[in-house]
């Protein structure tokens, strides 16, 4: 990714909570404390799935890889974040805004990708189980997942490419914590309806695509589950399914809230409803990767034992 030789911007002003400086203690202990969440959780989840031969399956493997997504997804963005919280100056270089940018533009393409995936995996397993194994194979489930990698990564890449090489000649203050591509864009002084145009088709792709994918296959699974005729089969089967439906639920449910909701038309609120909105993107970056791992524990037996005999194994070495 390179700048582009016009840009006379060589840093970017992060504002933060600049306007509101006895906030930033509290909510530097309340987003460091959520982080560490998120790392502990995580980290147990892949440490687990990888340890365990029991959890060698399609299913915890991509689970390892939403795990793994969600510690980079926030590591890209989170320090940032935590550092504006105790600088008086917050500014980040204009290369280190492209990165930050194009680590979490990545990050969220795959999640959304990744998520879809699981979805099929669900799908195979619950209408489809006697195929399963064939079907799901480790030839095709690692390409599966490798594939939600590069199709993030290259997404990104596209988008990031086409904001940087915008001239950056005036303002520098991006209202927000970290480098969001879409308060990044409004500080262009040039026509951005190239780069406006390439991420709603990019949201169209990533976003309504998967949706959609995930949508049709629980209709199949549902259906199917229906027509076991034991009610203890029917709740075996939808156990199988409800963690990722759940993280599912979250994940899109959060996205339609921060961008579905109605912007204030009254003037003296609008300084309340930006701190509210950059609030609700911040939080929203770590509600999810923060629930995933305890969503999959406390739905998922398996989780749960591979973890108990992973610390009884580590206490007994001890």
């Amino acid at each position: 990714m390179g700048i582009s030789n016009q840009s006379t911007v060589t840093e970017f002003v992060l504002l933060g909570l600049s306007a509101h400086p006895k906030l930033e203690k509290t909510f530097f202990v309340l987003i460091l404390s959520m982080y560490l969440v998120i790392l502990l959780g995580n980290g147990v989840l892949i440490l687990v799935t990888v340890s365990d031969p029991r959890l060698h399956t399609p299913m915890y493997f991509f689970l390892g890889n939403l795990s793994f997504l969600d510690i980079c997804y926030t590591t890209s963005s989170v320090p940032l974040v935590l550092d504006g919280f105790l600088t008086p100056r917050k500014t980040i270089s204009f290369s280190g805004c492209a990165t930050q940018m194009f680590l979490s533009f990545a990050m969220g393409a795959t999640e959304c990708v990744l998520l879809g995936m699981m979805a099929f995996d669900r799908y195979v397993a619950i209408c489809n189980p006697l195929r399963y194994p064939m079907v799901m194979s480790k030839a095709a489930y690692v390409p599966m997942a490798a594939s939600s990698w590069v199709a993030g990564g290259a997404n990104s890449l596209v988008q990031i490419s086409l904001a940087v090489q915008l001239p950056f000649c005036g303002d520098n203050v991006i209202n927000h914590f970290i480098c969001e591509i879409l308060a990044v864009l409004k500080l262009a002084c040039a026509d951005i309806s190239i780069n406006v145009i390439s991420m709603g088709v990019a949201n169209v792709i990533f976003l309504g695509v998967p949706v959609l994918f995930i949508f049709v296959s629980y209709i199949f699974i549902l259906t199917t589950i229906l027509k076991i005729p034991s009610a203890e089969g029917r709740k075996k089967a939808f156990s199988t399914c409800s963690a990722h439906l759940t993280v599912v639920v979250i994940f899109y449910g959060t996205i339609l809230f921060m961008y579905g909701k109605p912007k204030s038309k009254d003037p003296l609120g609008a300084d309340k409803q930006d701190l509210s909105d950059k609030l609700i993107s911040l939080f929203y970056g770590l509600l999810t990767p923060m629930l995933n791992p305890i969503i999959y524990s406390l739905r998922n037996k398996d989780v749960k034992a591979a973890t108990r005999s992973l610390v009884a194994q580590k206490c007994f070495t001890r």
